[in-house]
């Protein structure tokens, strides 16, 4: 019998995700593959123009079959093998037999301590 964990791993799916610029509401990437395996790196090449936003809004749509508590997003972003940002988003509770979607504005940080876009390659 599988664990109450495995139940709703089975159940999870993420649909889709995009970023945006949050002051324009234009699309910068989205990608409609399911990211919820877990332990999995997914890499998505998000365009130079995304340091240029005051903010960005990504949108996560998931569905879960199981209900869940707690339920949240860690955000890694790496670059070159190095993580440079981390960010931990919490959703909280999932109503079973559901499909959502989840709205996080990350906003950027001071120019000072921005990356100079020439460093992307």
């Amino acid at each position: 019998m599988p664990s109450k964990a495995e139940e709703i791993l089975q159940g999870f799916r993420v649909n889709w995700m995009k970023l945006k610029d949050a002051d324009t509401g234009d699309i910068i990437w989205e990608v409609q593959e399911d990211l919820s395996l877990p332990g999995q790196e997914h890499e998505a090449r998000v365009p130079k123009s995304v340091l240029q936003c005051r903010a960005v809004s990504r949108e996560i749509n998931f569905s879960s079959i199981e209900p869940m508590e707690k339920f949240r997003v860690e955000q890694k972003v790496l670059f070159k093998g190095r993580c440079i940002e981390e960010w931990l988003f919490v959703f909280g509770f999932v109503i079973p037999n559901s499909t959502n979607t989840w709205e996080n504005l990350i906003e950027a940080a001071p120019e000072s301590q921005m990356m100079p876009a020439n460093i992307l390659k």
